[in-house]
């Protein structure tokens, strides 16, 4: 998983903890906020693994119920598939459960600290929410910023700070709000994003053509 993925992740969880209108934080503050978001992914690893421990032994007790009680040979395949599916489902979890050491791996490394980064963004978003919007709102079609999901809002304005205050390119940083959607974001949320940020950055290549 790359530094700046992790951080923006971070970012995302910790913009939830953010006051509903912008004020004045100190770096402490944002620091506890995404300090707070570690613990959140810590939490979300934790369940995950005992989500998995229980499918596991839901899969097992499936295995032992097809071979023991199933009367035909229809009942025992169902159990047998039902199985299969939770292992899977299980064996998924624990691939989500084991990027946490990833993540703490990376924040620690000298060339790009993953906090730090997330601060940024964070900051970012804090200050200039007014400007954020102004631009989401000139972007969406019969629709206001204020009206939007949470999540879908806190990964636009991420989105949308990063490619005016923080030197990422367009392209990355739209592909990058959209990966962090089909994660968060409802079932169609993530080509919704794709489709504001598409625009803002078509509005922008309008107002300032390539000469």
């Amino acid at each position: 998983m790359q530094p700046r993925r992790i951080a923006r992740e971070l970012a995302l969880l910790s913009l939830s903890q953010l006051p509903s209108s912008p004020e004045k934080l100190e770096t402490q503050q944002l620091s506890n906020m995404v300090l707070a978001a570690v613990r959140t992914l810590t939490t979300e690893v934790q369940d995950n693994l005992t989500t998995a421990a229980a499918e596991l032994q839901r899969a097992s007790d499936r295995l032992l119920s097809s071979e023991t009680r199933a009367g035909d040979l229809h009942t025992s395949r169902s159990l047998v598939d039902e199985s299969i599916q939770l292992t899977q489902s299980a064996i998924n979890r624990v691939g989500a459960a084991l990027e946490l050491p990833e993540l703490i791996q990376l924040a620690n490394q000298p060339d790009f600290d993953v906090r730090t980064y997330a601060l940024q963004i964070v900051r970012a978003v804090n200050i200039h929410r007014p400007e954020i919007d102004q631009k989401l709102n000139d972007a969406l079609v019969d629709w206001q910023v204020s009206r939007l999901a949470r999540i879908d809002r806190d990964l636009l304005r991420i989105a949308v700070a990063e490619i005016l205050y923080l030197g990422v390119p367009n392209r990355v940083a739209i592909n990058e709000a959209v990966e962090l959607a089909k994660r968060y974001s409802g079932d169609e949320g993530h080509r919704f994003i794709n489709g504001v940020l598409r625009r803002i950055s078509e509005q922008a290549q309008a107002a300032y053509p390539k000469s």
